[in-house]
């Protein structure tokens, strides 16, 4: 019988080791090396990308490369084609991860049972057959036409690949799929590096489109060594609160298509429904004549909408002022409340101060800066905003009002809802056509030009 090895593999970067480490040496992270044990293979490894050494490979020099977009399928979700790009690229190989319960697997199999004249090959490694025809039945009553495979083994799944010959491919998961060349359990590093390896070589050698689903481990990242991120094509994140009702699908990584898309979905009992106009449900309608209470025009990637953002400034009942920040960076709220005491003049060191983005969704765009010191003053005076009135800026260190990109998109959703009054910075006045607009246009330089025209 051969002798086993046990090696410490790095889940980080995937550097090998003979004993543990609590730095790894290759990529510098503490605590990451994981026990695997290797033995030797009885048998002949088989490369699962055959096909693709079938054809000799040369070099070509780049002016002989054709030029053309890459073909893309449609899959008959706005949301989900929005983030990848425009559709999903045959050939690809996307990853969509998430917390558990956070929907993924709906929002998955919804996508695949209404995609009409296309074959498609939903491979399981967790649910049984009868547990996917009853959510596949609540989600659409009248399903087209997806085959179930329940299957773990890699070497069974490439073989249905090649009998059914499908046009997609669904994984749920990869962290359940093991290979009979690997001793180790499934979910090890080792089986998740080797057998998503080997799935990007058949999706390449096939034109296959193939979407993996992973899961996400306590400290918010994919389980599994970081290799897997760099393997695949597209790396799609599934968040949001399962107390809300709202979910984000963000694109961290996509080399068909930018990174800064956003899709949002509506948790519903039928399944995830599309949210086509989510500045509409962002924004509560019993806000009137509230204090710290401010509408900002924020844009993720190409798409604008209006958020609703909530401060709420009392006095510390305890010894140490408390700062929370929900949906939003905790360290640029501290530096925004810097400015306010410093450039303003207003003292909220000894006051608690909480800030909330409704609806639980998270934005990293600056241009919310303005409207969030605007919510925290307003709170702190106990004033409200004037009704329909939205803001945008970039607040900077010396309490000047930047200039921030899209700048009419945003003042054209902000009309398209009613609001008659946006406020912005004043060098985005530049080059902008206002009569295009009926909504007033209030330009402002500094924080103190912003708050005279707020609370007046």
């Amino acid at each position: 019988m051969a002798k086993e090895k046990r090696v410490y593999v790095c889940s980080n970067c995937g550097h090998e080791s003979p004993k543990w480490e609590g730095r790894c040496q290759s990529c510098g992270e503490w605590n990451t090396f994981v026990e695997e044990i290797i033995r030797p293979q009885a048998k002949n490894r088989v490369g699962f990308d055959q096909e693709m050494n079938k054809v000799g490979k040369r070099a070509v020099l780049i002016q002989e490369i054709e030029e053309g977009e890459e073909p893309r399928i449609d899959l008959n979700d706005s949301e989900l084609n929005r983030v990848l790009g425009g559709g999903l690229v045959t050939g690809s190989l996307v990853l969509l991860g998430g917390e558990p319960g956070i929907g993924k697997s709906t929002l998955i199999l919804q996508t695949v049972l209404k995609m009409e004249g296309k074959k498609v090959l939903y491979i399981s490694g967790e649910e049984s057959a009868r547990q996917l025809k009853l959510r596949a039945t609540r989600i659409n009553p009248n399903p087209s036409d997806v085959m179930i495979l329940c299957e773990t083994s890699l070497e069974h799944i490439f073989t249905s690949i090649k009998n059914t010959n499908p046009d997609l491919v669904v994984i749920d998961s990869i962290q359940t799929i093991t290979s009979e060349l690997l001793e180790s359990s499934a979910g090890s590093i080792s089986q998740v590096r080797e057998c998503s390896a080997a799935i990007l070589h058949f999706a390449k050698a096939r034109n296959l489109p193939i979407i993996l689903i992973g899961h996400i481990n306590k400290e918010g990242t994919i389980a599994g060594p970081k290799v897997l991120e760099h393997i695949v094509d597209t790396v799609l994140q599934f968040e949001g609160d399962q107390q809300h009702i709202y979910r984000i699908l963000r694109s961290i990584k996509n080399r068909f298509g930018s990174t800064a898309e956003l899709g949002i979905y509506e948790m519903r009992q039928e399944g995830l429904r599309v949210v086509n106009n989510p500045s509409e449900l962002l924004l509560s309608n019993n806000s009137e004549g509230m204090s710290g209470v401010a509408i900002a025009g924020a844009v993720e990637g190409v798409r604008p909408f209006l958020i609703e953002t909530q401060a709420l400034v009392s006095s510390a009942v305890y010894g140490n002022p408390q700062r929370s920040a929900t949906g939003f960076d905790i360290r640029r709220m501290n530096m925004l409340l810097a400015v306010l005491e410093k450039r303003v003049g207003f003292k909220l060191g000894q006051k608690d101060v909480f800030l909330n983005i409704a609806g639980g969704i998270k934005v990293n765009d600056p241009a919310i800066d303005l409207p969030v010191i605007s919510a925290i003053l307003s709170s702190n005076m106990d004033a409200a905003i004037p009704k329909e009135t939205c803001l945008a800026g970039e607040v900077g260190l010396s309490g000047e009002i930047r200039p921030v990109n899209r700048i009419e998109q945003r003042i054209a959703e902000a009309e398209k809802l009613g609001f008659k009054q946006f406020v912005l910075p004043y060098q985005n006045m530049k080059g902008l056509d206002s009569k295009r607009f009926s909504i007033q246009l209030i330009p402002v330089r500094k924080v103190e030009e912003a708050f005279r025209a707020l609370f007046r």
